[in-house]
């Protein structure tokens, strides 16, 4: 056999080894033993919100009145998980729960217009947040639950200068 023949049959048993079948596993018959696994998932009680935005009509003129709109609270809680919802008072200043205010967006404007944020569409219970006072309570189920809030804003007969007039409310879920 000459050298070239003898170093190709040598470089192919080499590249054979690093290529071999897969290894079976063996099978034992000397006996068994067992152990128990634990497997464990651990869900913890919470809860996430989101709000959409109160958007009421614009009003032109000399309307006065309430003025009302809605918005949607969406709320996930665990399971069997109690929980309430509240709105704060919002960032205008000198705001309470039960006297929100909006104020006037252009600069100079000192004027606000009082609002209301209620539970129901008879404005008859306010929306707060204080918890077991004026809050809203519920129980989770996991899914997702829609809450509406009423909101109704108090034009006076003096209207006041043209402006965006706006607050922003924090919705909280309390569990």
């Amino acid at each position: 056999m000459n050298r070239s023949l003898l170093y190709l049959a040598i470089s192919a048993m080499v590249c054979g080894l690093g290529q071999a079948a897969p290894a079976h596993a063996a099978v034992y018959s000397n006996g068994t033993a067992t152990a128990q696994m634990r497997v464990q998932l651990t869900i913890l009680p919470g809860c996430t919100i989101a709000a959409t935005p109160m958007t009421f009509n614009a009003v032109q003129g000399s309307a006065t009145g309430p003025v009302a709109s809605t918005s949607s609270l969406t709320v996930i809680c665990t399971a069997s998980t109690g929980y309430n919802i509240g709105l704060n008072a919002g960032t205008v200043p000198a705001s309470t729960e039960t006297n929100r205010l909006l104020a006037g967006t252009l600069s100079g404007n000192t004027t606000t217009i009082p609002f209301g944020l209620f539970q129901d569409s008879g404005y008859g219970t306010p929306w707060g947040n204080t918890q077991g006072t004026n809050t809203l309570s519920d129980s989770g189920t996991g899914v997702g639950k829609v809450y509406t809030v009423y909101g109704q804003a108090t034009l006076s007969a003096t209207m006041p200068e043209p402006d965006v007039y706006s607050s922003t409310v924090t919705a909280t879920v309390y569990f």
